[in-house]
């Protein structure tokens, strides 16, 4: 039986206990991340408390790879804010400046055009609204930005522009966090 008489033993030996524990941290680490995450999103009201900026576009007020931290409240949108807005059709929200706002008089409902401060033109002629969309709603703004980091958003960047580079960190941490000993 030499080899598979081995294997048996040496499997047979594993201690079930520890490695219980283990992937119960590595579930309460996740866990508390995902709390953390969604006490954010109660705290500040929005969808996406933090977003990495993604482009030059904001230069150079925000560059490549900032963090910003968004709230989300009720008050309008005023013209020169920086927000966040998710477009239909689009899974990346954008970050730009608000450059006009309108209130309809029917509803009441506001207009909003953005432009990112590096662009030559608003967000409208730079096609980066949907197909036949000519404003933003308040509903599509995920949020006002805050405050901001900079540059500390690189690694997500990375981590986007290099796949495989973000599942070899990521099993390398749940293997670190499953044979850790204490």
């Amino acid at each position: 039986m030499g080899w598979i008489g081995k294997g048996l033993e040496s499997f047979s030996s594993l201690q079930i206990r520890p490695l219980l524990e283990q992937a119960i941290s590595l579930g309460i680490i996740i866990c508390s991340a995902l709390m953390i995450w969604k006490g954010l999103m109660c705290i500040t009201g929005s969808e996406s408390p933090v977003v990495v900026v993604l482009s030059e576009s904001m230069e150079p007020g925000f560059q490549r790879g900032d963090i910003l931290f968004l709230h989300m409240n009720n008050d309008p949108v005023q013209v020169g804010e920086i927000v966040v807005y998710n477009v239909k059709g689009r899974d990346i929200p954008i970050v730009h400046r608000v450059i006009e706002v309108h209130e309809q008089q029917s509803s009441g409902e506001l207009d909003i055009l953005t432009k990112g401060d590096n662009n030559d033109a608003d967000d409208r002629t730079g096609l980066l609204y949907a197909p036949g969309q000519l404003w933003l709603q308040q509903n599509d703004i995920l949020g006002r930005a805050v405050g901001f980091l900079p540059y500390v958003g690189y690694f997500t960047i990375i981590m986007t522009d290099f796949p495989l580079l973000k599942y070899l960190m990521i099993g390398s941490l749940g293997l670190l966090v499953i044979t850790s000993k204490e």
